[in-house]
């Protein structure tokens, strides 16, 4: 009789461990989805939070955006910018090796967001760098442009022409 209350006992402990470690891997998948769960909200809370950063910091009534694209870069290999406006000297990159790939591969630079009143502004950007031959050399473009109501977006464009064999530095408001 007490081997087979033993053995009862066994089967019994056995059913108890089984269903608890059910009951836990219950828990902790639950506890992984709820963690699943929480993580998502907290991304999208975040995504929120920076686009509301965004419109308190730069409103479009007064918003400039001031983005570098560069189109092949044969005759010219960006190093660095300045950007000034209105003589004041608002931003200075550096530009890396990954940072002229993507460039190369059309992405676009945003080198600067900021808050200008309106009226009339002048915006000089001086890039520094290398051309054919690994000649270093500078190259300012300027643009006079009027700052009205809503966001200002303006592109300096660094892009190859082959005629000339050197390259063409652009200001593009949009």
């Amino acid at each position: 009789m007490y081997k087979w209350f033993a053995c009862l006992a066994g089967v019994l402990l056995a059913c108890v461990v089984s269903v608890g470690t059910a009951q836990a891997q219950d828990a902790a998948a639950t506890a992984t989805d709820e963690l699943e769960a929480l993580k998502k909200e907290v991304l999208e809370l975040n995504r929120d939070l920076f686009i509301l950063e965004e419109d308190l910091l730069f409103p479009a009534s007064t918003q400039v955006a001031v983005f570098v694209s560069l189109d092949v870069g044969k005759y010219f290999r960006p190093d660095a910018v300045k950007l000034s406006i209105d003589g004041d000297e608002l931003s200075h990159y550096l530009y890396t090796e990954r940072d002229l790939d993507a460039l190369r591969r059309g992405g676009t630079h945003r080198l600067y967001v900021g808050n200008l009143t309106g009226g009339e502004h002048e915006l000089v950007a001086v890039f520094t760098g290398y051309g054919p031959e690994k000649r270093e050399f500078t190259r300012a473009t300027s643009l006079r442009f009027l700052k009205e109501t809503g966001a200002k977006f303006v592109e300096l464009r660094i892009s190859d022409d082959a005629a000339k064999q050197q390259a063409d530095f652009t200001v593009r408001e949009w």
